[in-house]
């Protein structure tokens, strides 16, 4: 099992659910964050006033998956979340011990 953890710009969630929900993906984690990474921000004008803003807003999406699927999951966020632009996001991948479902007590790819 693998949790592909996936920092995507807010307007792409829709397309990537959507490019989730077609491979057959059950459940996600979704969480509001904010961030920056190499373009360290950027500045706004509001008012006649400049202001840098340092970080971002983002979307962390989180999903557990079963192995064989790691591969067609990661390459659907990348197509469905990409735009060209600075700032699209990051794909992070990590082996997942063990997952057991508190209901039914399903455990590991069962539990998913």
């Amino acid at each position: 099992m693998k949790l592909v953890t996936a920092i995507i710009k807010p307007f792409k969630l829709e397309e990537v659910r959507d490019a989730l929900t077609s491979l057959g993906v059950h459940g996600m984690t979704v969480t509001e964050v904010k961030g920056y990474g190499r373009q360290k921000g950027h500045t706004e004008i509001y008012r006649g006033a400049e202001y840098a803003v340092s970080f971002l807003p983002k979307i962390k999406l989180e999903v557990a998956i079963d192995t064989a699927l790691a591969d067609k999951v990661i390459e659907a966020i990348t197509q469905s979340a990409r735009t060209g632009q600075i700032g699209d996001g990051k794909i992070f991948v990590q082996p997942v011990e063990r997952a057991l479902r508190i209901r039914t007590g399903e455990r590991d790819g069962e539990a998913l």
